[in-house]
């Protein structure tokens, strides 16, 4: 098969491209007739908007030649540059697996009696017991938090009443932080099995479009869809599934687990185990605390905090697209900025939500932690993103393995005791570098639920990220146009971009206690829905 790249078309032809646009362009790039090509398959398809008088889409293209042959492919690639025309073993309609029909080695237990046990209902744990399951292992997968269906109206409750439940929220419960999100499917690492990630999705409900997507998300609506079907091929496969469920202890014996306390609805029971996998995600502070004490081999972890930006998406389409902003077949704008600062620490936008809210992530009494999120159409009037500042373990305060931790929590309640309640600091772009405390909105009017209190966010953020962040956003409005626009605001603080926390691990994923596994971003390896299910993954395979 021939994988012919970087072909350019229209706005109107790459909203949906046929066989009839496709097969011909195919031909002229290949200088072969037509006639010799059996099928022609998009890949990849992205927007070029690097040129704002000429955006257009960009599509890579599997071609199946009628006459197929080693011979006749080597005949055709061999006039290209690689970066032009290559050549891929297989056929792009059927070439990646999904979890449940990929060929995997059988679950060998050392003990029949025994199951694995998987810990946190996150994309890493999830896709780890999506393996084990299709091995044969039953697994048993605990979640502290609520299936999705009750942890949509928990945070609803949240959202209306700033009633908080601690164990149920926006970072607490099926799906993991992911379910309350962009659901961007983005990753930086090369890994074959993101495809049988990408593929399993789909499976389960997510939409074609993120096998070819540039830039795949699904949203959070499409994301918590679609875990419900997950939860029923789980259970198919043999797993137990048990929610409002909180690992509380691990018993070991010489060396190696050799159980686990779980506690539900104030009680608690023992499950004999000799594996276990460690998914709790980058905020069960006290999964860390009780673990550490337990003696596992942690370390800090560089992290980043700041806040949440946000400008009307219309601004944004016409920075990106010019022109071309409003047509049907563009996507909202997205952006990924960052730049150095004179510190060296540097500042970057992570999460950017295109038509999106933002949200409330708290996850204890007393503090504020803000994210974002957004629907699958990306429609809402308002795009956010948040705005880092490198921290490194030098900023914790102390070399206490869990100082990051202590960091975040003393800037979350110190958001909350400046407004009193779960209703962030928000400031005006314009205030903001001026120093002065924002009394009323412009243009752009908060989203974030329960509710602003309009201030200014060094009541809870330290100087040295406020400074930064004060360089940086015309830096980065250089980058693209109208970032740091007078009407821009920001929400205060994001604390949970990533964990201050590593687990300590060996290359087979196990901690320094024999049959524990740390993974995703709790174990402090991932960072984001593709990469955290990629670590499961692998892990539910190979152990």
């Amino acid at each position: 098969m021939l994988r012919v790249h970087q072909l350019r078309l229209s706005l109107t032809q790459g909203s949906n491209p046929k066989q009839d646009i496709l097969i011909p362009m195919c031909a002229k790039r290949l200088s072969i007739p037509e006639s010799r090509i059996a099928k022609a398959t998009v890949v990849k398809r992205s927007v070029d908007a690097r040129d704002k008088g000429d955006v257009h889409f960009t599509v890579t293209v599997d071609v199946v030649l009628h006459d197929t042959n080693e011979q006749a492919e080597n005949a055709i690639a061999g006039k290209f540059r690689p970066n032009e025309v290559a050549i891929v073993k297989g056929d792009s309609s059927d070439a990646h697996h999904d979890i449940f029909t990929l060929p995997l080695p059988p679950y060998a237990a050392k003990d029949t009696e025994l199951r694995p046990i998987v810990v946190g209902a996150g994309p890493a744990g999830l896709f780890c017991a999506l393996a084990l399951a299709a091995r044969g292992a039953r697994p048993i997968l605990i979640e502290r938090g609520q299936a999705v269906e009750q942890r949509e109206r928990d945070v609803a409750a949240f959202e209306a009443t700033a009633k908080l439940d601690t164990e149920s929220n926006v970072l607490f419960g099926e799906g993991g932080a992911g379910a309350f999100s962009d659901g961007k499917l983005t990753c930086g690492l090369s890994n074959p099995h993101i495809k049988t990630i990408l593929q399993t999705l789909v499976t389960c409900g997510a939409p074609d479009e993120i096998l070819t997507a540039q830039r795949p998300h699904v949203g959070t609506d499409e994301f918590r869809q679609l875990l419900g079907v997950m939860r029923h091929k789980l259970a198919s496969l043999g797993a137990e599934i048990h929610f409002g469920h909180k690992l509380t202890g691990i018993t070991m014996r010489n060396g190696h687990v050799a159980s686990v306390q779980v506690s539900h609805d104030g009680t608690k029971k023992d499950i004999p185990t000799d594996t276990v996998c460690l998914a709790i995600g980058h905020s069960a502070r006290d999964t860390y605390e009780w673990l550490y004490a337990l003696g596992i081999p942690m370390q800090q972890k560089p992290f980043a905090i700041g806040a949440r930006i946000e400008h009307q998406q219309k601004m944004l389409d016409r920075a990106q697209y010019g022109k071309a902003a409003g047509h049907h077949a563009l996507p909202p704008a997205e952006y990924k900025l960052s730049t150095k600062t004179p510190d060296g620490r540097g500042v970057y936008t992570f999460c950017m939500c295109p038509g999106g809210q933002v949200i409330g992530a708290a996850s204890e009494e007393g503090g504020i932690n803000v994210n974002g999120m957004s629907l699958h159409a990306r429609d809402g009037v308002n795009a956010n993103a948040a705005v880092l500042v490198g921290i490194t373990p030098e900023d914790f305060g102390s070399e206490h393995p869990l100082a990051g931790i202590h960091l975040q929590r003393r800037i979350e309640q110190a958001a909350y005791r400046a407004t009193g309640s779960y209703k962030a600091p928000c400031q005006r772009v314009a205030d903001f570098m001026v120093g002065k405390e924002t009394k009323e909105f412009g243009d752009v009017l908060p989203t974030y639920r329960p509710g602003v209190t309009p201030s200014n966010i060094r009541v809870c953020l330290p100087a040295f990220i406020t400074d930064n962040l004060r360089y940086s956003l015309p830096q980065l409005a250089k980058r693209m146009r109208g970032f740091d626009a007078p009407d821009a605001i920001l929400t205060a603080p994001e604390t949970r971009s990533s964990s201050p926390v590593r687990i300590l691990r060996n290359e087979k994923r196990e901690s320094a206690i024999s049959g524990l596994y740390p993974l995703g971003e709790g174990a402090g390896y991932a960072g984001g829905i593709i990469s955290a299910a990629l670590d499961g993954l692998m892990a539910g395979m190979e152990i």
